[in-house]
């Protein structure tokens, strides 16, 4: 029974210190696309062009994928160094299922891979990259704290 719970506890703090990396990240990663101006089509998911619905939007994304990062990547990012290295991969993998396969089928654009080198992608590419290595880093903090 002992081993239950600590496995349950152990789980449930990896998501908590999933979502704080998640948020974090997700919070520069979000003033970066205010800057760029790309908030209004993440608000595009919803139906509303508004950049404040785009950050929000971008917020609980960030949130859920933070919380999935600390359950694959938990066990791996227990230090800095790994968190940052795991949160990297991580953020590329969701660079790629992201903007260039969910979101343009949410939009009804179909797979349009070709555009992955556009100057937009790339620097979307960067922005996920740098979500990452916050998330990680972040999460291996909260866990060693």
């Amino acid at each position: 029974m002992a081993t239950i719970v600590r496995t349950q506890s152990t789980m449930k703090h990896k998501v908590i210190a999933g979502v704080a990396g998640g948020l974090a990240g997700g919070l520069v990663f979000g003033i970066l696309m205010a800057m760029m101006g790309m908030l209004p089509m993440i608000a595009g998911l919803v139906g509303s062009s508004s950049a404040v619905v785009g950050f929000l939007v971008h917020i609980v994304i960030s949130a859920v994928i933070g919380a999935s990062f600390g359950v694959l990547f938990g066990t791996r990012s227990v230090d800095f160094g790994q968190g940052a290295i795991w949160g990297l991969v991580y953020g590329a993998i969701w660079w790629v299922l992201g903007p260039l396969v969910i979101m343009l089928l949410m939009m009804g654009m179909g797979h349009q891979f070709g555009m992955a080198l556009s100057g937009p992608m790339l620097m979307s590419l960067m922005g996920h990259l740098i979500y990452g290595v916050i998330t990680g880093l972040v999460f291996a903090w909260f866990v060693r704290r």
